[in-house]
């Protein structure tokens, strides 16, 4: 299924768990420090570098470019990491993570509750991943290096959903098929 951004709330009914995706707009970057620093702007009150509704965040700390490429390798990082802060985003508007690994219950219940969609990039796929990645340009944060806040245009970038609106999650379901007992 392809998927273009901003994400529309009809966009993420359509998804169900295990659904592969192509991404192609507007998504940004950002892992822990960069999202401490947003959830504490939203506490004092102050507008995000960027505005959230129907956004997708990907969770990736990219390599530096190399001469003629938009980026480096841009493999996902663990999510459970943004587990404290992606509530308070997901409820002023986010839909939309990119990462790998499980999350906790209290993000799958936003993500139910608000309507947006956990993602799986496949990690060691990197360089593949970076293909898709036609442009970034570092919006927020410099000084974090890698983990600053990047808009990047993507083309057709791979994923595949992991928790739906309606409450599933595919690392479960992949959990209980592989321990039944035929």
């Amino acid at each position: 299924m392809k998927l273009t951004t901003p994400l529309k709330d009809s966009d993420v009914e359509k998804l169900k768990t295990g659904d592969t995706v192509l991404i192609s707009g507007t998504i940004y970057t950002a892992r822990d420090a960069a999202h401490a620093r947003l959830v504490k702007l939203l506490d004092e009150g102050k507008e995000l570098p960027f505005d959230p509704k129907g956004q997708i965040i990907y969770y990736v700390g990219p390599t530096p470019a190399k001469p003629g490429n938009a980026i480096g390798s841009a493999g996902p990082t663990t999510s459970y990491r943004m587990d404290p802060y992606a509530p308070r985003l997901i409820e002023v508007g986010l839909k939309g993570m990119i990462g790998k690994g499980a999350r906790s219950d209290e993000v799958k219940g936003y993500i139910k509750k608000h309507k947006a969609v956990y993602f799986a990039a496949v990690g060691g796929a990197a360089a593949l991943i970076a293909k898709s990645i036609k442009k970034a340009e570092v919006i927020a944060y410099d000084d974090l290096g890698a983990e600053a806040i990047r808009k990047m245009e993507v083309v057709d970038f791979p994923a595949i959903v992991i928790n739906d609106i309606y409450g599933n999650d595919l690392y479960e379901m992949g959990q209980k098929e592989f321990n039944r007992e035929d």
